[in-house]
């Protein structure tokens, strides 16, 4: 029995934040647990800050409002770290995933997180696999490491899905990012 699982994904706007999120509830369906995804953002262009909401659980889910006390949050740029608040409202229990070149330790020292702390560096990985800096199929497989709610190879299907001809440098991100996070709790 899955518990409800909330995730609040911190992006920017067309870096994939929002696609994470969707893939991941669709992977989450696909197993048959209740999912639901959604975006927060306004009339934002590309670069803007962006927030998305991720729900999974066994049971069907009721609420349908925007998600305050995450169980993770996952950060995809850096640098909306010195920005927004990304820790707000995380439960006491919760955990974050960050790309970053930074171990978990600096980062908790930076920020005084008191969270445990998954560091990757998500946009290296993803400018080797899939040649640009879009860095979302890589924080998928961090966070699937953190917290393996849906199976490696049920996203591998939706990112096929998704990306087509470019699967596999995605699926190749989200696979080092799996292997490479490091976890500090």
């Amino acid at each position: 029995m899955t518990e409800l699982l909330e995730v609040r994904w911190h992006g920017r706007g067309g870096l994939g934040a929002v696609t994470s999120a969707e893939l991941l509830a669709r992977a989450a369906a696909n197993e048959g647990k209740f999912a639901q995804s959604f975006p927060s953002f306004g009339p934002e262009r590309r670069g803007a800050p962006v927030i998305a909401f991720l729900r999974i659980s066994d049971e069907f889910i009721r609420t349908r409002t925007n998600i305050s006390t995450p169980d993770i949050v996952v950060v995809i740029d850096p640098r909306l770290l010195r920005v927004v608040d990304v820790a707000s409202g995380l439960k006491d229990d919760g955990k974050l995933v960050i790309n970053s070149v930074k171990s978990p330790e600096q980062l908790k020292a930076d920020f005084g997180y008191r969270w445990p702390v998954a560091a990757v560096d998500a946009t290296s990985i993803a400018r080797e696999c899939i040649g640009l800096p879009i860095t979302n199929t890589a924080m998928i497989g961090a966070f699937l490491k953190v917290n393996g709610i849906v199976e490696l190879d049920t996203v591998r299907e939706e990112l096929r899905e998704r990306f087509g001809a470019r699967a596999d440098g995605n699926i190749k991100a989200m696979e080092r990012a799996y292997n490479e996070v490091v976890v500090k709790e």
